[in-house]
Protein backbone atom coordinates (compact mmCIF):
# COMPACT_ATOMS: atom_id res chain seq x y z
CA UNK A 1 0.00 0.00 0.00
CA UNK A 2 1.26 3.63 -1.15
CA UNK A 3 2.20 5.38 2.22
CA UNK A 4 0.54 9.14 2.64
CA UNK A 5 1.42 10.66 5.77
CA UNK A 6 0.17 13.96 4.94
CA UNK A 7 -2.19 15.66 6.87
CA UNK A 8 -4.46 17.51 4.32
CA UNK A 9 -4.01 16.32 0.92
CA UNK A 10 -2.76 19.79 -0.49
CA UNK A 11 -0.39 20.36 2.60
CA UNK A 12 3.06 19.36 0.63
CA UNK A 13 6.12 18.12 2.19
CA UNK A 14 6.29 21.12 5.19
CA UNK A 15 3.05 19.81 6.57
CA UNK A 16 4.50 16.23 6.80
CA UNK A 17 7.70 17.58 8.45
CA UNK A 18 5.81 19.26 11.10
CA UNK A 19 3.51 16.11 11.58
CA UNK A 20 7.08 14.60 12.71
CA UNK A 21 7.02 12.27 9.55
CA UNK A 22 9.31 11.59 6.93
CA UNK A 23 8.48 12.70 3.23
CA UNK A 24 10.31 10.28 1.44
CA UNK A 25 9.21 6.76 3.93
CA UNK A 26 7.25 5.34 6.04
CA UNK A 27 9.78 3.68 8.35
CA UNK A 28 9.48 -0.20 8.62
CA UNK A 29 6.50 -1.73 6.63
CA UNK A 30 3.49 -3.00 8.68
CA UNK A 31 0.40 -4.43 8.20
CA UNK A 32 -2.26 -2.16 7.21
CA UNK A 33 -4.59 -1.61 9.76
CA UNK A 34 -8.52 -0.90 9.56
CA UNK A 35 -11.20 0.46 11.86
CA UNK A 36 -12.74 -2.57 13.92
CA UNK A 37 -15.51 -0.44 15.03
CA UNK A 38 -17.02 2.68 13.07
CA UNK A 39 -19.08 5.06 15.18
CA UNK A 40 -21.55 8.08 14.94
CA UNK A 41 -22.39 11.08 16.93
CA UNK A 42 -26.21 10.98 16.74
CA UNK A 43 -26.67 15.15 16.39
CA UNK A 44 -26.23 14.20 12.95
CA UNK A 45 -29.66 12.86 12.68
CA UNK A 46 -31.11 14.57 15.62
CA UNK A 47 -34.35 15.89 13.77
CA UNK A 48 -35.28 12.07 12.32
CA UNK A 49 -34.01 11.09 17.02
CA UNK A 50 -37.09 13.76 17.40
CA UNK A 51 -39.25 12.38 15.12
CA UNK A 52 -38.55 8.06 16.38
CA UNK A 53 -35.90 7.16 18.21
CA UNK A 54 -36.35 3.69 17.63
CA UNK A 55 -36.49 4.00 13.46
CA UNK A 56 -33.12 6.46 13.66
CA UNK A 57 -31.21 4.10 15.59
CA UNK A 58 -32.30 0.86 13.53
CA UNK A 59 -31.68 2.44 10.51
CA UNK A 60 -28.07 3.67 11.38
CA UNK A 61 -27.20 -0.19 12.87
CA UNK A 62 -28.89 -0.77 8.75
CA UNK A 63 -26.07 1.72 7.73
CA UNK A 64 -23.24 -0.71 9.18
CA UNK A 65 -22.38 1.28 12.53
CA UNK A 66 -21.74 -0.22 15.60
CA UNK A 67 -21.38 2.53 18.03
CA UNK A 68 -23.42 5.77 19.02
CA UNK A 69 -22.78 8.95 20.86
CA UNK A 70 -25.64 10.54 21.84
CA UNK A 71 -27.03 14.18 21.95
CA UNK A 72 -30.01 14.05 24.02
CA UNK A 73 -32.21 11.26 24.24
CA UNK A 74 -35.68 12.85 23.44
CA UNK A 75 -38.03 11.81 26.18
CA UNK A 76 -37.16 8.31 26.42
CA UNK A 77 -36.15 6.48 29.67
CA UNK A 78 -32.75 4.76 30.41
CA UNK A 79 -34.80 1.31 29.91
CA UNK A 80 -36.29 2.13 26.88
CA UNK A 81 -32.54 3.82 25.37
CA UNK A 82 -30.96 -0.20 26.32
CA UNK A 83 -33.60 -1.60 25.22
CA UNK A 84 -33.31 -0.27 21.47
CA UNK A 85 -29.78 -0.77 21.82
CA UNK A 86 -29.59 -4.10 22.75
CA UNK A 87 -32.45 -4.75 19.92
CA UNK A 88 -30.15 -2.91 17.05
CA UNK A 89 -26.96 -4.70 18.36
CA UNK A 90 -25.37 -0.92 18.58
CA UNK A 91 -23.56 -0.10 21.79
CA UNK A 92 -23.40 3.74 23.40
CA UNK A 93 -19.83 4.21 25.18
CA UNK A 94 -20.31 8.06 25.41
CA UNK A 95 -22.77 11.10 25.50
CA UNK A 96 -23.07 14.50 25.44
CA UNK A 97 -24.19 16.34 27.58
CA UNK A 98 -24.54 20.16 29.61
CA UNK A 99 -21.98 21.10 32.45
CA UNK A 100 -24.19 21.94 34.76
CA UNK A 101 -26.34 18.84 35.41
CA UNK A 102 -23.26 16.74 36.13
CA UNK A 103 -22.12 19.66 38.59
CA UNK A 104 -26.62 19.86 40.40
CA UNK A 105 -27.89 16.17 39.54
CA UNK A 106 -24.64 13.43 39.26
CA UNK A 107 -26.34 11.17 41.16
CA UNK A 108 -29.66 10.93 38.09
CA UNK A 109 -26.80 11.56 35.90
CA UNK A 110 -24.42 8.36 37.03
CA UNK A 111 -27.42 6.14 37.22
CA UNK A 112 -28.76 7.11 33.53
CA UNK A 113 -25.44 6.14 32.67
CA UNK A 114 -25.01 2.98 33.88
CA UNK A 115 -28.37 1.50 32.73
CA UNK A 116 -27.63 2.85 29.09
CA UNK A 117 -23.85 1.30 29.12
CA UNK A 118 -21.81 4.93 28.71
CA UNK A 119 -18.12 4.71 29.50
CA UNK A 120 -17.80 8.64 28.69
CA UNK A 121 -19.39 11.63 29.66
CA UNK A 122 -18.79 14.50 27.49
CA UNK A 123 -19.27 18.20 27.68
CA UNK A 124 -19.89 19.24 24.19
CA UNK A 125 -19.12 23.02 24.27
CA UNK A 126 -18.33 25.51 26.57
CA UNK A 127 -21.24 28.47 26.62
CA UNK A 128 -20.45 32.16 25.21
CA UNK A 129 -20.45 33.69 28.22
CA UNK A 130 -18.26 31.58 30.21
CA UNK A 131 -15.50 31.81 27.74
CA UNK A 132 -14.72 35.61 27.36
CA UNK A 133 -11.21 35.65 29.36
CA UNK A 134 -8.61 33.67 29.85
CA UNK A 135 -9.10 33.11 33.71
CA UNK A 136 -12.64 31.82 32.71
CA UNK A 137 -10.88 29.25 30.52
CA UNK A 138 -8.92 28.48 34.10
CA UNK A 139 -12.28 28.28 36.24
CA UNK A 140 -13.72 25.85 33.64
CA UNK A 141 -10.35 23.83 33.98
CA UNK A 142 -11.40 23.62 37.38
CA UNK A 143 -15.00 22.54 37.14
CA UNK A 144 -14.01 19.91 34.56
CA UNK A 145 -11.53 18.84 37.19
CA UNK A 146 -14.35 18.43 40.01
CA UNK A 147 -16.92 16.58 37.48
CA UNK A 148 -13.82 14.31 36.37
CA UNK A 149 -12.63 13.14 39.51
CA UNK A 150 -16.40 12.13 40.75
CA UNK A 151 -16.52 10.55 37.21
CA UNK A 152 -13.56 8.28 37.65
CA UNK A 153 -14.74 7.10 41.67
CA UNK A 154 -18.52 5.98 39.59
CA UNK A 155 -16.25 4.34 37.55
CA UNK A 156 -16.84 6.34 34.43
CA UNK A 157 -14.08 8.69 32.30
CA UNK A 158 -14.86 12.16 31.87
CA UNK A 159 -14.13 14.20 28.82
CA UNK A 160 -14.59 17.47 26.67
CA UNK A 161 -15.00 18.16 23.14
CA UNK A 162 -13.63 20.76 20.98
CA UNK A 163 -14.99 23.08 18.71
CA UNK A 164 -12.68 26.09 16.88
CA UNK A 165 -12.88 28.69 19.81
CA UNK A 166 -10.60 27.13 21.37
CA UNK A 167 -7.65 27.73 19.05
CA UNK A 168 -8.48 31.25 18.46
CA UNK A 169 -5.75 33.60 20.43
CA UNK A 170 -7.46 35.09 23.43
CA UNK A 171 -5.37 37.76 25.90
CA UNK A 172 -2.31 36.81 23.61
CA UNK A 173 -2.79 33.16 24.30
CA UNK A 174 -4.61 29.79 22.96
CA UNK A 175 -7.55 29.04 24.74
CA UNK A 176 -6.63 25.50 24.18
CA UNK A 177 -3.54 25.90 26.02
CA UNK A 178 -5.29 27.16 29.41
CA UNK A 179 -7.24 24.41 29.45
CA UNK A 180 -5.04 21.58 28.98
CA UNK A 181 -2.26 23.38 31.22
CA UNK A 182 -5.15 23.55 33.90
CA UNK A 183 -7.24 19.96 33.50
CA UNK A 184 -5.65 16.96 35.02
CA UNK A 185 -4.91 14.26 32.76
CA UNK A 186 -5.82 11.67 34.82
CA UNK A 187 -9.10 13.06 35.40
CA UNK A 188 -10.15 14.59 32.03
CA UNK A 189 -9.95 13.16 28.74
CA UNK A 190 -10.31 15.26 25.30
CA UNK A 191 -12.83 14.24 22.51
CA UNK A 192 -10.81 15.83 19.48
CA UNK A 193 -13.23 17.25 16.86
CA UNK A 194 -11.06 16.49 13.58
CA UNK A 195 -12.76 19.23 11.45
CA UNK A 196 -12.84 22.47 14.48
CA UNK A 197 -9.40 21.87 14.64
CA UNK A 198 -8.34 21.90 11.49
CA UNK A 199 -10.88 25.25 10.55
CA UNK A 200 -9.12 26.74 13.46
CA UNK A 201 -5.42 26.21 12.13
CA UNK A 202 -4.27 23.77 14.03
CA UNK A 203 -2.40 20.79 14.21
CA UNK A 204 -3.65 17.30 15.53
CA UNK A 205 -0.46 15.79 14.53
CA UNK A 206 1.30 18.15 17.34
CA UNK A 207 -1.95 17.97 20.10
CA UNK A 208 -1.58 14.10 19.91
CA UNK A 209 1.93 14.20 19.70
CA UNK A 210 2.15 16.72 22.92
CA UNK A 211 -0.72 15.44 24.69
CA UNK A 212 -0.35 11.55 24.02
CA UNK A 213 -2.97 9.19 25.49
CA UNK A 214 -5.56 12.26 26.06
CA UNK A 215 -7.62 11.27 23.27
CA UNK A 216 -9.75 8.24 23.53
CA UNK A 217 -12.47 9.55 21.77
CA UNK A 218 -12.38 11.80 18.10
CA UNK A 219 -15.19 12.97 15.84
CA UNK A 220 -14.62 11.90 12.18
CA UNK A 221 -15.81 15.48 10.19
CA UNK A 222 -14.31 16.08 6.88
CA UNK A 223 -13.51 19.50 5.40
CA UNK A 224 -14.17 21.03 2.09
CA UNK A 225 -11.08 22.86 0.35
CA UNK A 226 -14.15 25.82 0.65
CA UNK A 227 -13.86 25.63 4.84
CA UNK A 228 -17.80 24.02 5.04
CA UNK A 229 -17.89 20.49 6.32
CA UNK A 230 -18.41 17.46 3.73
CA UNK A 231 -19.10 13.79 4.53
CA UNK A 232 -16.42 11.96 5.16
CA UNK A 233 -13.41 10.90 2.27
CA UNK A 234 -14.93 13.67 -0.01
CA UNK A 235 -13.14 16.40 1.64
CA UNK A 236 -9.26 17.28 2.05
CA UNK A 237 -8.68 15.51 5.79
CA UNK A 238 -6.13 12.50 5.26
CA UNK A 239 -7.79 10.39 7.47
CA UNK A 240 -5.50 7.42 6.95
CA UNK A 241 -2.35 10.05 8.27
CA UNK A 242 -4.74 10.74 11.31
CA UNK A 243 -5.39 7.45 12.35
CA UNK A 244 -1.76 6.17 12.10
CA UNK A 245 -1.40 7.93 15.02
CA UNK A 246 -4.66 6.69 17.25
CA UNK A 247 -2.17 4.69 19.39
CA UNK A 248 0.03 7.54 20.09
CA UNK A 249 -3.34 9.38 20.71
CA UNK A 250 -5.12 6.91 22.49
CA UNK A 251 -7.91 6.45 20.41
CA UNK A 252 -10.76 4.26 21.19
CA UNK A 253 -14.07 5.48 19.73
CA UNK A 254 -14.09 6.94 16.33
CA UNK A 255 -17.39 9.36 15.70
CA UNK A 256 -18.78 9.91 12.21
CA UNK A 257 -20.28 13.50 12.40
CA UNK A 258 -21.74 16.40 10.04
CA UNK A 259 -23.18 19.01 11.88
CA UNK A 260 -25.77 20.35 8.58
CA UNK A 261 -25.72 17.50 6.04
CA UNK A 262 -28.35 17.74 2.64
CA UNK A 263 -29.54 14.41 3.60
CA UNK A 264 -28.29 12.78 6.97
CA UNK A 265 -28.52 9.59 6.69
CA UNK A 266 -27.30 9.77 2.95
CA UNK A 267 -24.32 11.32 4.59
CA UNK A 268 -23.59 8.86 7.01
CA UNK A 269 -23.71 5.67 4.52
CA UNK A 270 -21.14 8.03 2.39
CA UNK A 271 -18.96 8.03 5.24
CA UNK A 272 -19.22 4.92 6.66
CA UNK A 273 -18.62 3.24 3.24
CA UNK A 274 -14.82 5.46 2.81
CA UNK A 275 -13.76 4.63 6.51
CA UNK A 276 -15.05 0.28 6.38
CA UNK A 277 -12.60 0.59 3.66
CA UNK A 278 -9.64 2.89 4.96
CA UNK A 279 -6.62 1.14 5.92
CA UNK A 280 -4.20 2.90 7.52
Amino acid sequence: MTCRRDFLKTIGAAGLAGAGLAATGCGAASAARRLDRIGTQLYTVRSSMQDNVERTLDRVAQIGYDEVEFAGYFGRSAQQIRRVLDDTGLSAPATHMPLEPLENEWEATVDFAAQVGHQYIVVAWIAPANRTSLDDYRSMADRFNRVGERAKAAGLTFGYHNHDFEFEPLEGRMPWAVLMEGTDPALVKLELDLYWITKAGGDPFKTFREHPGRFPLVHVKDMAADGSMADVGAGTLDFAALFAHSDQAGIRHYFVEHDNPADPFASLAASYRHLHALEF
